[in-house]
């Protein structure tokens, strides 16, 4: 059961210089109870890439080479960021956080307790929490990871037999797989696990588990109507 939801199943471990969040996870999800440890033991604060104007910066932050943060954002570590990525005007990263290089953050974007791989992308109106996107994924404009039940319980996630498999966490968004895209102004319900190359229509309100390569097509029915004037 186990090896249904293996991190290689949804990442490329390669494109991460963090693959080490998961040399212990039986599930994807484990790595992100480890974000914590990870950063208190292992980041080496200090700013290697270019700040426009003023952004603000605490003290528990690395920045890698090539990577530009633009003023209005807001890093509150502790935080990892790689080399070569946009932070972009409005965005707000809050405490750990680990991002890959060659990313993107953009504008009014929230981002709390979750892993970037190389090369993905979350460019407008986004939240992600407690969630990990595989390399060169992307959320579309106005996507939001939800991470808490209405209820607050553990978050659960489908067996593959009809039941479902306790995660052990009560904050839990989704799991991302590498080039995933997520069309814009979609929900994802806690627990949400979207397989590598999936594809999600806009507008799409999902629950669940995608598999690889598996699209999502979201219709509505429309009604014209003439206005009496």
């Amino acid at each position: 059961m186990s090896s249904l939801y293996s991190p290689e199943t949804f990442l490329d471990l390669q494109h991460s210089e963090h693959r080490m969040l998961f040399e212990s996870a039986v599930n994807v999800w484990d790595a992100l109870a480890q974000i914590s440890s990870y950063l208190q033991f292992r980041l080496k604060p200090g700013i290697h890439g270019r700040l426009i104007g003023k952004p603000f910066i605490s003290g528990a932050v690395f920045i890698g080479a090539g990577t530009v943060v633009e003023q209005g954002a807001m890093i509150k570590g502790p935080a990892w960021i790689g080399e070569g990525c946009e932070i972009r005007n409005g965005a707000y990263i809050r405490e750990n956080v680990i991002v890959g290089s060659g990313c993107v953050l953009g504008n009014s974007c929230e981002f709390k307790n979750s892993i970037l791989f190389d090369e993905a992308q979350v460019p407008h109106f986004n939240y992600v929490g407690d969630s990990i996107l595989g390399y060169k994924a992307h959320l579309g404009a106005g996507v939001i990871l939800s991470n808490v039940r209405l209820d607050h319980s553990e978050v659960l996630v489908s067996n593959g037999s009809g039941g479902y498999l306790p995660t052990g966490l009560r904050k839990f968004g989704a799991i991302i797989g590498d080039r995933a895209e997520i069309g814009c102004n979609s929900v994802l319900n806690p627990g949400s696990i979207i397989g590598r190359n999936a594809m999600m229509y806009p507008g799409t309100q999902w629950r669940g588990v995608l598999g690889a390569n598996c699209t999502v097509k979201t219709t509505q029915e429309q009604h014209i109507i003439t206005r009496e004037v």
